[in-house]
């Protein structure tokens, strides 16, 4: 070979470099014997030693907004102060050295051979320990001009369980001390400022039910994987928040943090990215949905009356105001309740946190009498043709009427009423009349057709169903057959029928368009947040028709003509309502509230829509009364929608107002 050649010829250059060339192999093989023989049994100790902790990371939660865009709730960034304490090491031992040196020295005076114990030994590293983190957690506190005391159980809890996580500090720094922190973060060793984000709904208490709140979740139940640590979440509770949580919270992602044998933190790895949560778009339009709690809070009790409105397209479902009172500011589950501020929440009474609009069942008295009539026309009756309403011997200026050996007081003063006076005077004679001449089952067929005693499909996590009690309903959950009293009960919408203010919406919605059952439409899209991102948005389909009435427009249009009458008549029960230049049409309720046979109080209403000729709103006001509180639907609820429609008109004829979305594709 060339090179063995040269190496006999003496070539003393080829010589050295081949030397130097051996030495190296010789040292490599030298170096792999030390890692392999003589260090193995260090480097498993080591391993042996070292464990990971998985730690569970919460997404960036999706945004709510209204139909124009306005953000309903929304993330902001919170700026916290954490501690590491694993680079609190070095001021640990040199503590911890001076103390047991001290500690020493006094107790050798007497005892040369005295020592601590391995248990005080222990005792005295916790000690020190917290010694130094409560002098730095003071030093920062008190520059920051928020002192407070490093607390020992949360210390020690912390340092046995979470080491190899940052301890928080402060949480949520204003802008001024954040830039303080910044200053003189180089001089503060293992304090770092994070940044997370944190829920705020920026309008408080507006669409509160509707939106829903969250609570903190700490439950693994709905991971596929076991975390050692949960970072703070929250998961929604109720309204759209609960709802369609899967949807907003997003994917959470996941880091392995690789500890030693005393916890300490050695390194981490993010070896999956959390995905950021899906926007949802709703129909409810911001304006409108304060339009409407205005009205409320300036009900008969103020922020405490009890009551809801509803304010829908007829023309598509789609719903532009849900409001509930009294209500709640969502931001308070963030922040932590009170004492206080948990029992006002759980007033049995007030009941803040029901959705009283889709959750909420309440006989719907009078307003149900639309019901009524649309069986009775059906059937046959003349809307021309007058009934005599009988003055009542006990109350000479009211009316009644004898079903069976039963009296049903009229509160319509006595006299004769065709269709129209008998609707705008709300006379129970004439409709229970013509009620049980049309027959119960001609009633209980639009009722179903209707989907009364069904639920309407918001996805809100508060949506009854109500009841509607048909012959079946009756047989099974009162165990007796249908008389003429349950009938005319029904046809005064009293007794067992349960409605809520979303379905009375929808009821009087369908009578507006011209006999449409349209699903009530909330969420009109579920977009995400990164307009980047490869998923699709997802569309929820407008004007999805879930039935029809099947009653002749000749019928409608008597009862639409009846409706306007009671809110444009000088006798109307709804001319409280009335507004120049807004053609409104209603119909008024009134419902006892029954407990056993004693009277606790009133459930008042009012059902309408406008304009007559083109129908874009239908508004429904109720409100809740105890008794002995004086109102009727047109004395207490018409005021509140009146006010309701002065905003709807002037929005209308606002040169910079814009119609939601649901509007202007119509």
């Amino acid at each position: 070979m060339l090179i063995f050649d040269q190496l006999r010829k003496s070539d003393r250059q080829l010589q050295v470099l081949a030397a130097c060339v051996l030495s190296g192999l010789g040292i490599l093989l030298v170096g792999l014997w030390y890692v392999q023989v003589l260090s193995a049994r260090r480097y498993r100790t080591s391993q042996i030693n070292q464990s990971f902790r998985t730690v569970r990371i919460p997404a960036i939660r999706g945004k709510i907004f209204d139909a124009g865009g306005i953000a309903l709730a929304e993330n902001r960034p919170s700026y916290n102060v954490n501690l590491y304490l694993d680079e609190l090491r070095p001021y640990f031992q040199s503590a911890y050295s001076n103390n047991l040196n001290w500690i020493t020295a006094q107790i050798t005076r007497t005892n040369k051979k005295a020592r601590l114990t391995r248990n005080q030994r222990i005792e005295l590293g916790k000690l020190t320990r917290h010694r130094v983190v409560s002098n730095l957690v003071w030093r920062v506190t008190s520059f920051l001009q928020l002192p407070q005391a490093l607390n020992e159980k949360q210390f020690l809890e912390h340092y046995g369980q979470r080491l190899f996580l940052p301890m928080p500090v402060l949480q949520d720094l204003n802008p001024q001390r954040v830039a303080l922190f910044a200053e003189q973060s180089a001089s503060l060793p293992g304090f770092d400022l994070d940044v997370q984000p944190v829920r705020v709904y920026p309008h408080h208490s507006t669409a509160a039910h509707l939106i829903g709140y969250l609570l903190r979740s700490d439950s693994a139940a709905d991971e596929d994987i076991f975390f050692n640590y949960r970072m703070p979440d929250f998961k929604g509770a109720t309204g759209v928040e609960g709802a369609l949580d899967e949807q907003l919270r997003g994917k959470t992602g996941a880091k392995s943090v690789l500890v030693n044998s005393l916890g300490y933190r050695q390194s981490e790895n993010i070896w999956n990215a959390a995905d950021a949560g899906q926007n949802v778009h709703l129909t409810i339009d911001l304006e409108i949905q304060k339009a409407a709690e205005q009205a409320l809070r300036s009900g008969p009790e103020g922020a405490h009356t009890r009551g809801a409105v509803v304010v829908m397209d007829p023309t598509n479902g789609d719903l532009l105001a849900v409001a509930s009172s009294p209500t709640f500011d969502p931001n308070e589950f963030i922040q932590g309740l009170s004492s206080d501020e948990f029992h006002a929440l759980d007033d049995p009474k007030l009941r803040p946190q029901i959705n009283r609009a889709t959750a909420g069942v309440y006989e719907p008295g009078s307003i149900f009498k639309t019901v009524v009539a649309m069986a009775a026309l059906e059937a046959g009756l003349n809307p021309k043709e007058k009934i005599f309403n009988p003055p009542d011997p006990a109350e000479p200026w009211h009316g009644h009427i004898f079903v069976g050996r039963h009296k049903v007081r009229d509160l319509a003063s006595p006299g004769e009423y065709d269709f129209q006076r008998a609707l705008i005077k709300s006379s129970n004679t004439y409709f229970i009349t013509n009620g049980l001449k049309a027959g119960v089952d001609r009633i209980l067929e639009i009722g179903k057709r209707l989907h009364l005693g069904e639920r309407s499909g918001v996805p809100t996590w508060q949506d009854s169903a109500g009841t509607l009690p048909t012959r079946e309903w009756r047989q099974a959950n009162m165990g007796g057959a249908w008389f003429d009293g349950n009938t005319a009960n029904l046809c005064i919408g009293q007794g067992e029928i349960a409605v809520t203010p979303l379905q009375v919406a929808v009821l009087i919605s369908a009578i507006a368009n011209g006999g449409t059952v349209y699903w009530p439409r909330l969420v009109a899209r579920i977009e995400p947040q990164d307009p980047f991102s490869d998923n699709q948005p997802v569309n929820y389909p407008t004007a999805r028709v879930r039935d029809n009435l099947n009653v002749s427009r000749r019928s409608l249009d008597i009862i639409r003509e009846a409706m306007h009458a009671d809110v444009h008549d000088p006798d109307g029960t709804g001319k409280r309502a009335f507004v120049p230049g807004m053609q409104i049409c209603a119909k008024t309720g009134t419902a006892q509230i029954m407990q056993g046979r004693k009277i606790v109080g009133h459930t008042v209403w009012f059902a309408s829509f406008a304009p007559y000729e083109h129908p874009r709103y239908t508004v429904i006001v109720m409100v809740e009364r105890d008794e002995g509180m004086s109102g009727s639907g047109g004395e207490t609820c018409a005021p509140l929608a009146q006010q309701i429609y002065r905003v709807l008109q002037k929005r209308e004829s606002g040169p910079k107002s814009k119609k939601p979305e649901s509007l202007a594709k119509n």
